[in-house]
């Protein structure tokens, strides 16, 4: 377990310390990784509200959802990779992880709006209560990211992921697991479980970025970091829209 120190592979340790070796003078500062931050989701936010717009206007957006799916994973793992290359790339996968997202949200708020109008709303108010909580019980110490705490957390992300590729490729021969996407007692509280994971697995982020401050890692790691913090924020999001349309189905 020791190769991850967050349970969010793209913010390896290994990643912060490789990128000591002959870096410039210039050091990442947690302001300018969170101005990064800020930029990479005005991205998002501008791609998502054209994507929004285009699935009210009639546009099938399910192929640019799918697309930008790939296509952000792509990126994703050359950002892991290739934390260098940040400065570029993750701008990019901004954009296209907007895509999804608007493309997600748009179908959601659509097929909820009599049950559960607002749902996106509510997702978005969610994720980001949920942010700015852990935020708080970092910074306060009441939350400590502890070698323990890490394994624990990482070895649930990772058996999330497993379980969800598990899914897919069941899915693909025709075979369905009812409570990923029914309303049952087992399907809220898998879904909690989930979005716990989640928003744990932001301890860990704002615990490495702390790291990389300390380290005086290069300035281009503000955009590996930048980018680490938007792949869980978006992780949470989607798994809050599955959460509420469970909790709404139930209704």
């Amino acid at each position: 377990m020791a190769f991850f120190k967050s349970g969010n592979p793209a913010l390896s340790e290994k990643k912060f310390e490789a990128s000591l070796v002959g870096h410039s003078s210039e050091t990442m500062t947690e302001r300018g990784t969170m101005n990064k931050f800020i930029f990479l989701f005005f991205l998002l936010m501008s791609s998502a509200l054209l994507t929004w717009k285009a699935y009210f206007e009639g546009v099938n957006v399910m192929p640019w959802v799918i697309g930008s799916a790939i296509v952000g994973l792509i990126l994703a793992l050359v950002i892991s990779f290739r934390p260098q290359w940040g400065a570029y790339a993750a701008p990019v996968y901004g954009l296209v992880k907007g895509v999804f997202v608007g493309g997600i949200s748009a179908v959601y708020s659509d097929a909820f709006a009599a049950a559960a109008p607002g749902i996106v709303m509510q997702a978005v108010g969610l994720t980001f209560g949920t942010v700015i909580a852990m935020y708080v019980l970092y910074r306060t110490g009441i939350i400590k990211a502890t070698e323990r705490f890490k394994s624990i957390v990482f070895t649930a992300t990772a058996g999330i992921a497993i379980f969800y590729l598990i899914a897919m490729v069941l899915r693909i021969f025709g075979v369905d697991i009812a409570f990923l996407h029914e309303g049952s007692l087992l399907g809220i509280g898998f879904s909690l479980f989930v979005v716990a994971i989640a928003a744990l697995n932001l301890i860990l982020d704002f615990d490495m970025i702390d790291s990389g401050v300390k380290m005086g890692a290069p300035k281009y790691m503000e955009w590996f970091g930048a980018f680490g913090l938007m792949v869980t924020i978006i992780w949470l999001y989607v798994e809050m829209l599955r959460l509420l349309s469970k909790l709404s189905s139930r209704d």
